[in-house]
């Protein structure tokens, strides 16, 4: 009696799951649309809601580019390193035969993993293939993968068991692109075309459908390369597709550069609804403020130089410190999103020194203030100019973290309607309270016992109701 209440208890937990994830909601009625948004408003399942409290994440850029690493020939390519195959400084028979070269012996999953788990993230998106088409799975569909160069071993397998082991979540990155198969074309012209297309988006349903299968501890995928005009009139295919895959693993996360509408539309629908359970717009750049990300769950992904992903032997220009990553992370945090800081080893398997001095420093500043970030959003505070506020989904934790201190050493507050500041303390010391001066209706002065920090600091604030007596009642002076 007890299993079967408790096999009926399990069912109709696993029917609300379903029901939040893939429920069809009434689409807006000014275009009737058979492949736009399939949902309104914010996936609500838990495995949507585990995505929605990472903070921070790790992407990784690497395959057979790291190569090159930029350059061919004495001559340096100009765009993002793992695009140099479109390069004419490399011939593409020379660079389709790199593979047999790619023979990464200081590669180790598991150091990596630690090093990202000592960074403070807690998913990572891993390259399976480019738009190269080199696969980094052995790949039964094609030759082109790492089975046949000089390592052999399943570098996607050894990634996924080191993270998962790490208590890391895995994404995998997939490029619809890839250069390498006959039968991809980036528009289609004629019947040929056509012919070959169908081909390659069969060639394309299989490897997906493997990997998931491959690897089931992956909790989403993460696609690129799907702007090319042949894609985008696939809106019937993807659309399946992208069924048959949520299928495969349950609760299964995808972004909204997937797949087109009928009209060829990505991201957002002819409607303007979002496509996909997150908002992937935001690359190598961070919203403004929240009305612009019009409710929809969202990350960043961003590189440490300006833009190289891939190995790239030299980084030119502006290369980001810790602390302006930690700020972009923060940022994004405070606007109800995710940050995903990229790395690009070089053929080798080592990552290079100025992304190990990174992650050491933003870790160094997690184990003290990730209370601020882990399942944490939006705190419905209005922003002030030394840095921004975040609060904690479930306990309702509000967190200031500051970065620019006004030369008067005092950090202005407003106070959210009928609410007044109750208590003000450092995160890594909870006993030192800090003085609170009332300025105007609602508005306070927080005043540092420092005037100068070394290092971005977060303090932990209560609001409580006007009409409520608190710690702190009366500001002090």
């Amino acid at each position: 009696m007890k299993n079967r209440f408790l096999i009926i208890v399990l069912t109709v937990f696993c029917l609300f799951e379903i029901e939040s994830i893939y429920s069809q909601v009434p689409h807006r009625s000014s275009i009737n649309l058979e492949h736009g948004a399939h949902r309104l408003g914010r996936r609500t399942d838990s495995a949507m809601e585990n995505w929605r409290n990472y903070g921070l994440g790790q992407f990784i850029h690497w395959g057979i580019y790291s190569i090159p690493g930029g350059q061919w020939d004495g001559k340096k390519y100009n765009g993002a390193a793992e695009w140099i195959r479109s390069w004419s400084g490399i011939p593409n028979n020379i660079y389709d035969n790199l593979y047999q070269q790619f023979n990464p012996e200081d590669f180790d999953a598991k150091a990596w993993a630690k090093q990202a788990k000592e960074m403070g993230a807690r998913y990572m998106i891993i390259t399976t293939k480019h738009h190269d088409g080199f696969c980094l799975w052995p790949s039964q569909y094609t030759n082109y993968t790492i089975a046949n160069t000089p390592y052999k071993k399943d570098i996607i397998k050894e990634l996924v068991d080191a993270y998962t082991n790490e208590g890391i979540d895995v994404y995998l990155y997939f490029s619809i692109i890839d250069w390498n198969y006959p039968g991809y074309r980036s528009s289609i012209k004629n019947k040929e075309d056509s012919l070959a297309y169908e081909s390659f988006k069969q060639f394309t349903r299989n490897q997906l459908i493997e990997l998931l299968k491959m690897y089931p501890e992956t909790k989403g995928l993460w696609f690129d390369g799907t702007w090319d005009a042949a894609w985008k009139e696939q809106a019937v295919f993807a659309d399946s597709l992208g069924n048959e895959l949520r299928n495969i693993i349950f609760g299964l996360i995808i972004g909204s550069r997937f797949r087109p509408d009928e009209f060829g539309n990505r991201h957002f629908d002819a409607n303007g609804d979002m496509m996909g359970d997150y908002e992937q717009g935001w690359e190598r750049k961070i919203p403004d403020n929240i009305s612009q990300l019009s409710g929809n769950d969202w990350d960043c992904v961003m590189t440490i130089p300006n833009n190289q992903w891939g190995y790239n032997e030299n980084w030119d220009g502006h290369v980001k410190s810790s602390f302006e990553l930690i700020e972009m992370l923060v940022k994004c945090v405070s606007l109800d999103g995710n940050f995903v800081l990229n790395f690009g080893p070089n053929s080798k398997g080592i990552i290079r020194k100025e992304e190990t001095s990174r992650a050491k420093e933003i870790g160094e500043w997690m184990k003290v203030n990730n209370e601020a970030i882990y399942d944490c959003g939006y705190a419905e505070v209005e922003k002030q100019d030394w840095g921004y506020f975040t609060q904690n989904r479930s306990s309702g934790q509000t967190y200031m973290a500051v970065f620019n201190v006004p030369v008067n050493g005092k950090l202005k507050i407003k106070c959210p309607e009928k609410k007044k500041i109750g208590r003000v303390a450092p995160l890594s010391s909870p006993d030192d309270i800090l003085k609170i001066e009332k300025i105007n209706k609602q508005e306070y002065y927080i005043i540092l016992n420092d005037k100068i920090l070394n290092t971005p600091k977060v303090f932990t604030v209560e609001f409580i109701d006007e009409e409520k007596k608190g710690v702190n009642d009366s500001p002090k002076i």
